[in-house]
């Protein structure tokens, strides 16, 4: 943990067209961004208006090619650049900003209006992996996006055709904002507020910060994670607040040295590692701490999940600690017979390394640690230090306060609340 620690805070060399842009300083790159929120940015770096560029902030006419039109005169400028995004109400279909830029830093989104998505289906082809998610950052290195700004994605009027609880290879709705192959990026102090899909996804991105974001959605809203992620590495996420109708945070296949700190969950279906197994050839997961968070009436608590095929790979060195949860459903589980009951072989992930540590507060079911292993690779290094969970839901339930152990390996330190598996 101390090589991962030093690994997060270490500074990388951002490179564009040969040319090295310098040395990422995150502390430097934060300040910049609160800077930002205000436009306090000095009269170094170039301001380029959305309204300059015709976009109207009444709410009802579409801008969607003049915020385009925006971003490339501000990614292809040869200095300092802000993209500003006024107060006001503006009206945007799905919009992809495309790197390279030739910013010699960070490129700033100054955020301070309200960014509406249009609703008609008609505009999206589909949130699937190569096809038209709201907005889009792609190919960026040095990115900032931040300010009191909200995007609402007006969800509510399309989730009725998400079919993701009766098909399991359904075509997911776009997410609110896609970062893929995006490298040193911050993003600060936005709200979403009820997005078609995810809130947030990233995917093959790097080194990678979100502070003080507010997610926001109903609790049966479907398939709206919070922070969404995939194939990337160094994510840091924190002071965050995030509710909404599925995982607070999700991670699935190559999601690499990822820290979660001071984030309040609920609801939500929890953290989540997975779902594993799910495609042919997944890199691993690993790396991966949630750190002093809170977690209020979530279906799970912290989750690693993994479906029955037989598609290999690893789960490993993942730490859940000091974490406080009131009235959460499920709040330690391990499933590795997640969804596809069809499948009699066991999962192929391989799931080791794990620990709780210091996890209390409430659980609203009477199995509060379920570790539900595989058959064929039984869950090795599983360590339970301190946990103190107390029964909250129905009175009337007279089944014993409990864990539930199947091929799985544990040891257990300290206070113990339910009691161990035997």
């Amino acid at each position: 943990m101390a090589a991962f620690a030093i690994v997060m805070m270490v500074g990388l060399v951002l490179i564009h067209g040969g040319q090295c842009k310098g040395l990422f300083n995150a502390a430097e790159a934060l300040h910049k961004a609160k800077d930002a929120e205000n436009g306090d940015v000095g009269p170094d770096v170039k301001a380029f208006n959305v309204l300059d560029y015709g976009a109207k902030p009444d709410g009802k006419t579409d801008s969607s090619i003049n915020f385009r039109r925006t971003f490339e005169a501000a990614c292809n400028f040869h200095g300092d650049a802000m993209m500003v995004i006024p107060e006001g109400e503006f009206l945007m279909g799905p919009v992809l900003f495309s790197g390279p830029c030739s910013n010699p830093s960070l490129l700033i989104i100054q955020v301070n209006g309200i960014v509406k998505a249009q609703s008609n289906m008609a505009y999206y082809r589909g949130g699937g992996d190569d096809d038209t998610d709201w907005i889009t950052f792609q190919a960026i290195d040095g990115l900032i996006v931040s300010g009191r700004g909200t995007f609402h994605g007006q969800g509510s009027q399309v989730w009725g055709f998400n079919d993701c609880a009766r098909k399991s290879n359904c075509v997911r709705l776009p997410a609110t904002l896609k970062f893929i192959k995006v490298t040193d990026a911050i993003i600060r102090g936005i709200k979403s507020i009820d997005p078609k899909g995810f809130h947030i996804m990233i995917s093959m991105s790097r080194n990678f910060r979100i502070f003080s974001v507010d997610l926001q959605a109903p609790g049966d809203s479907p398939n709206t994670d919070g922070i969404h992620m995939s194939k990337s590495d160094l994510v840091k996420i924190s002071k965050t607040v995030i509710a909404t109708g599925d995982d607070c945070v999700s991670m699935i296949h190559g999601s690499t040295n990822i820290s979660i700190k001071k984030v309040i969950c609920g609801p939500g279906h929890g953290f989540s590692i997975g779902s594993l197994g799910h495609y042919d050839d997944e890199a691993d997961v690993s790396g991966i701490i949630v750190k002093n968070c809170s977690l209020r009436e979530t279906d799970n608590g912290v989750r690693i999940k993994t479906y029955k095929t037989e598609s290999p790979s690893k789960a490993s060195g993942i730490i859940f600690q000091d974490l406080i949860m009131t009235r959460v459903r499920n709040p330690i589980i391990i499933d590795q017979e997640y969804g596809n009951t069809k499948y009699s072989q066991p999962s192929k992930v391989r799931i080791s390394d794990v620990h709780y540590i210091n996890i209390r507060g409430t659980s609203a079911s009477k199995v509060a640690v379920d570790l539900l292993c595989s058959a064929s690779n039984p869950c090795q290094g599983i360590h339970l230090d301190n946990v103190n969970l107390q029964y909250a839901g129905p009175p009337n339930d007279d089944m014993p306060f409990s864990s539930n152990c199947r091929n799985a390996r544990v040891a257990y330190h300290g206070f113990q609340s339910p009691p161990p598996c035997r």
